[in-house]
């Protein structure tokens, strides 16, 4: 049976692009995703108040992962809702909503070994401080598989989509194959122009898992992707939609994987190019954009296939 719930996106702009998060006007109403710390009040609280809606009878923020812009509000909309809300975060991921400095510690252990920002550690921290609202104790951690009631019969499953973070996930309105996946499907990236995952092999398997099990009838992007053709997708994708996002999205990591293993049995160098030591994948690729823009998917993309080269030995 198909379950009755509208879904509204709500837009926070921050940076070079905006961030989506989704509310679901179900019998105990949720918020996908909570943008950075000014989303809640100054984004959902009016938009809510449009559709005749208050934040503070919003009962679930579903965050599908641990990144600062889509869990930096979870603090804020909590305290709007009265501390009432129940905040769900997959285990894996849970530790970046306990800890701004856990943020900081993902930026040193990767992507300042290849940006070498003397300032990069405080201007990191300064980040977490300024669009975290807050640290806190998830009050569900869940695992794929897992499902949450809504209220009304109306049910949400929980699908593991690693990749893109160790805790990326998919919730699913259940019956009406509505999926919000946050950032797991990356197509060619956002802004930066190049598709961002930490572990490359989860990553495309959690792509096939959508293309060949999942199969949504409605995708919910974290934010407007870009096509090969550098056209944006819209964050509200129908079956067909889907399906083309998911296809182009394998079909860029595995160019990217191809280049990166080329590179990685060639050895990397250290060079001048701002790409380096993978500037022969820009080159191959492609690639003109500007790797040092945080958060700088080029970067903590090829490491995940370092990584995993280095591993096998």
């Amino acid at each position: 049976m198909t379950q009755d719930v509208d879904i509204h996106p709500l837009v926070s702009p921050w940076g070079r692009f905006g961030l989506y998060s989704f509310f679901l006007d179900a019998p105990e109403p949720a918020i996908v995703d909570t943008g950075i710390a000014s989303s809640p009040a100054d984004g959902m609280v009016p938009a809510l108040a449009e559709l005749g809606r208050d934040i503070g009878e919003v009962r679930w923020i579903l965050l599908t992962h641990g990144h600062i812009d889509h869990l930096g509000g979870a603090h804020a909309l909590w305290e709007l809702t009265g501390r009432r809300a129940r905040v769900v975060i997959h285990e894996a991921d849970a530790h970046l909503l306990r800890s701004r400095r856990a943020h900081v510690d993902a930026y040193v252990g990767v992507r300042q070994r290849y940006l070498h920002d003397p300032d990069g550690v405080d201007t990191q921290t300064a980040m977490a401080e300024k669009v975290i609202s807050g640290e806190m104790e998830p009050t569900v951690s869940v695992r794929g598989g897992d499902t949450l009631s809504l209220g009304g019969g109306v049910t949400v499953s929980v699908h593991s989509l690693r990749g893109h973070t160790a805790g990326s996930v998919a919730y699913v309105v259940d019956g009406r194959g509505a999926a919000f996946v946050g950032d797991a499907v990356q197509v060619h990236g956002a802004a930066n122009g190049f598709p961002g995952y930490e572990d490359p092999a989860a990553y495309r398997t959690s792509l096939e898992y959508l293309r060949d099990e999942l199969r949504p009838r409605e995708l919910y992007l974290g934010h407007p992707y870009r096509g090969a053709d550098g056209e944006p997708y819209d964050v509200a994708l129908d079956a067909d939609g889907a399906r083309r996002a998911v296809r182009e999205s394998l079909d860029i990591e595995a160019r990217i994987a191809d280049a990166a293993r080329r590179a990685l049995r060639d050895g990397l160098r250290e060079t001048d190019s701002p790409y380096s030591p993978f500037a022969p994948v820009a080159t191959e690729l492609g690639y003109t954009g500007d790797p040092t823009l945080e958060p700088s998917p080029f970067f903590t993309t090829l490491h995940g296939y370092r990584e995993a080269f280095d591993a096998a030995g």
